[in-house]
């Protein structure tokens, strides 16, 4: 199982250290207000960020996570992503 170092780099933004296997990837993930609202209930920016991860990562391998990318593209990419969160927080 991966591990996830996750720092805020201010309210809306965060870095993301995947570890896996003797290997890292880095991402900068930018959060939007009301996707926080919408997809997480009551959840952290933070915490949404980790189960966003923990999502990618049982559909793609961390190499294939883009390196900077905004919360909301996930869904363009697995339009199940909405209803499947959930499950992750």
């Amino acid at each position: 199982m991966a591990r996830l170092d996750i720092t805020a780099l201010d309210s809306l933004k965060y870095r993301v250290i995947v570890s896996e296997e003797g290997s890292t990837s880095t991402h900068e993930v930018t959060l939007q207000p009301e996707d926080l609202e919408s997809l997480s209930a009551d959840a952290s920016g933070e915490k949404l960020v980790e189960a966003s991860f923990r999502f990618l990562l049982d559909r793609e391998p961390k190499e294939s996570i883009m390196s900077r990318f905004d919360l909301s593209v996930i869904s363009r990419y697995f339009p199940d992503f909405p209803d499947r969160i959930a499950d992750y927080l």
